[in-house]
């Protein structure tokens, strides 16, 4: 499949919204078209880029069933509105994707950019492996409070970083209630692979890794030097988080949203060293493609 590699690229392959409905096309039909109705596969699009069914008439749109689905936006908006949150190393706000791209407001730039975070998480990606380090961080809130797991006025996320020879791998983040066996358990079976070596603090929440089927290092203060720090890798995510939060974001942003930030972050971390934008670009648009329509009401209920 074909997909822009530059800037210039992008803008000759998506110059009108007839080709971008041709490339989505391409994408939902890999295979050739196949009516959902009656599962033959002879079709024809009239006028108004309908697809119609040869044998039992049945009516289709290639956004339908995608995130395009219903969209006042032209399909040449949001097309350059993906390409640019790819394009940017540290993403973009919506007030900046506004600005940039001439949207009318604010609420819906907002609204697209929960929709393209909601699709960033592969449902078959693979748990991380190998020798995995493990804690939790507090972000957010302009409340000062006390120190620990528990401050008031910040969330906890759970934080899981592939550690390599050189550098570390990919990451998982999950926003967690507490750091209770309880939550935590869940956190390490989800995202991570058996008999992997989890290296973890000496927390309470941490006792059941090693039952669970896991090798599991316990680091502890006492046995490191004087200026060297425990979990090293771990900690450098968290920070990494905190300053794209605030320096993307200014921290503004709910709880209740905030695992799709997260989301984001992830997306972008596990890869950072692809040398093709447009690849991450096709990805993405793949995602756009497989998901169900998110409706704005629902992304506004919880706020």
């Amino acid at each position: 499949m074909e997909y822009p590699k530059t800037q210039i690229e992008f803008e000759k392959m998506f110059s009108t919204d007839e080709k971008c409905r041709d490339f989505l096309y391409k994408i939902k039909y890999s295979e050739g078209f196949k009516c959902v109705a009656c599962g033959n596969n002879v079709s024809w699009v009239n006028s108004r880029n309908v697809i119609i069914c040869k044998f039992c008439r049945a009516e289709t749109t290639v956004t339908s069933g995608t995130i395009f689905h219903k969209s006042r936006l032209p399909l040449t908006i949001i097309f350059r509105a993906m390409w640019w949150i790819i394009a940017q190393k540290n993403g973009v706000s919506a007030k900046g994707l506004q600005r940039i791209l001439g949207i009318g407001s604010y609420e819906t730039a907002w609204a697209w950019l929960h929709k393209f975070r909601r699709i960033m998480v592969l449902s078959n990606r693979e748990k991380l492996s190998g020798r995995i380090e493990i804690d939790e961080t507090l972000v957010g809130g302009k409340k000062s409070g006390k120190r620990g797991r528990g401050a008031e006025g910040k969330v906890l996320v759970a934080i899981a970083v592939e550690v390599k020879e050189f550098g570390t791998g990919r990451v998982r983040l999950s926003l967690i209630p507490d750091a209770s066996k309880k939550i935590l358990n869940p956190f390490i079976k989800e995202h991570i692979c058996k008999n992997s070596t989890i290296a973890t603090d000496g927390w309470k929440g941490y006792v059941d890794i090693k039952r669970m089927g896991y090798i599991h290092e316990i680091s502890n203060e006492n046995i490191f030097s004087e200026g060297e720090e425990i979990l090293p890798n771990v900690h450098r995510i968290a920070s990494l988080l905190k300053r794209w939060l605030l320096g993307t974001h200014q921290s503004y942003m709910t709880k209740n949203h905030l695992q799709y930030y997260l989301d984001e972050f992830v997306f972008r971390h596990n890869r950072r060293k692809s040398k093709s934008r447009g690849l991450l670009f096709y990805a993405l648009i793949k995602q756009a493609v497989v998901n169900k329509p998110i409706e704005y009401s629902k992304l506004v209920k919880s706020l």
